[in-house]
């Protein structure tokens, strides 16, 4: 079963956004009005409507890590993981987490990194060399 993932956030600025998901990140706008625009985030629909962004606070313990909560993210091979990451840095975007490897030599190896959007939204972007591994288990997260 194929299925495509849609979440729908707010943002305080569609201009921005607009800048951030679509200029930086390279997502492609899709519909859109005067009040929300939606995104191709990666393959999956990310529609960002005006209002006030989710509350967030960091307290998920992810490996050394004390991440924010709620995040929204993707999971991506490493090629392109590291196109984005080079992307990401060029455009001088302040990293919450930079670049980094977590659980290495263990199930779930993984890249990660994590910044926000213009709003303040939480972002985590995942790399992994094979997809197969994306729910190995271990006694990580």
């Amino acid at each position: 079963m194929r299925s495509l993932f849609h979440l729908a956030i707010h943002v305080t600025d569609l201009d921005a956004a607009r800048g951030f998901y679509g200029g930086v990140l390279g997502c492609a706008e899709g519909r859109s009005t005067e009040t929300w625009v939606d995104f191709d985030f990666f393959g999956h629909q990310l529609s960002l409507h005006l209002g006030t962004p989710f509350q967030t606070s960091r307290t998920g313990m992810v490996g050394d890590h004390m991440v924010m909560m709620p995040h929204i993210g993707v999971v991506l091979g490493l090629d392109d993981w590291f196109a984005l990451s080079g992307r990401l840095e060029d455009a001088g975007i302040a990293f919450d987490i930079p670049p980094v490897v977590r659980f290495e030599g263990q199930a779930g190896e993984q890249r990660t990194m994590f910044f926000f959007d213009p709003s303040g939204n939480p972002i985590e972007i995942k790399g992994f060399k094979d997809f197969d591994s994306l729910f190995e288990t271990s006694n990580n997260a």
